[in-house]
């Protein structure tokens, strides 16, 4: 049975799953769906259209799904957001729902998103993804499964980042951040190896000395990108090079730059397909 707090606001056409508590002055809008034993701590605000899985807590001031800040978007746009279980959304943290008809935002299972973070419209977010206070996504990021993002930090729009990404308080990125590695400054650069999130996701020793050896080719042996690609690809093969060197090849912004790189190098460089997508066109 849902536990309930009278002050509550819950539309009709809301569903409320067994064993979701809803505290005082919460705020449940239409079709939303909440699955089993969430907790919606005061004042919490779930906007319409919301899908929510089992065992998520949403504190107070968070507010989900709700209006995207897009100058473009039309409110009358049936559009969403899609959350999967266990995630926790933490004092006055937000997440927009997507601006295209039918399209969600859609944010996977055992997420923390601390106070004040935010998620914007369209973005893609894994599982275990971990957001510190004032780290933002802005719109159409995709986050890979276990990367962090530290405090203040800021991901430009439609950026990508990886798998086990972490990156240091205080940056920014207008290019992607490729898999298992660690980024810090403003622009980003690759400052090493995130070895120790290798470890505890239980990635062996022979598989992150091949991860370590790519990140060399890639950023510390002058290489041009299609020659370190081409290297690694002869000879390094376990699965997460290969995750690492489909990442870089499906990117549309371009990777950031090494530690110590400039931006000369970086055109240098001219990663496969992407140096000069439309996007970049565009904002030239």
């Amino acid at each position: 049975m849902s536990k309930i707090h009278p002050t509550a606001i819950i539309a009709e056409s809301a569903q409320i799953g067994e064993g979701t508590e809803v505290g005082a002055y919460a705020i449940i809008e239409e079709n939303v769906v909440l699955g089993k034993n969430n907790k919606l701590w005061p004042q919490a605000y779930i906007a319409s259209n919301t899908v929510m899985g089992d065992s998520n807590e949403v504190h107070p001031g968070a507010l989900i799904g709700h209006l995207p800040q897009d100058l473009k978007f039309d409110p009358a746009t049936k559009s969403g957001t899609k959350i999967g279980h266990r995630n926790v959304f933490r004092e006055h943290c937000s997440v927009h729902r997507a601006t295209k008809e039918g399209a969600f935002t859609v944010i996977g299972d055992d997420c923390l998103f601390m106070g004040n973070s935010h998620v914007a419209h369209d973005c893609l977010v894994g599982n275990k993804v971990i957001l510190v206070n004032n780290a933002s996504l802005t719109g159409h990021t995709e986050m890979g499964d276990s990367a962090i993002m530290s405090g203040m930090t800021g991901i430009h729009q439609f950026c990508r980042v990886g798998r086990l990404a972490m990156m240091s308080a205080l940056s920014a990125t207008n290019k992607d951040l490729p898999p298992f590695m660690t980024f810090g400054g403003r622009p980003a650069s690759c400052l090493g190896l995130n070895l120790v999130g290798m470890r505890r996701a239980g990635i062996e020793r022979k598989e992150r000395n091949e991860v370590k050896q790519a990140h060399r080719y890639i950023y510390r042996e002058g290489l041009t990108l299609p020659e370190a690609l081409e290297r690694i690809e002869a000879e390094l093969h376990c699965d997460e090079v290969k995750e690492l060197v489909a990442f870089i090849r499906a990117s549309k912004r371009g990777i950031c730059l090494g530690a110590g790189d400039s931006e000369d190098t970086l055109r240098a460089r001219k990663k496969p397909g992407l140096a000069r997508t439309q996007v970049e066109k565009e904002e030239a």
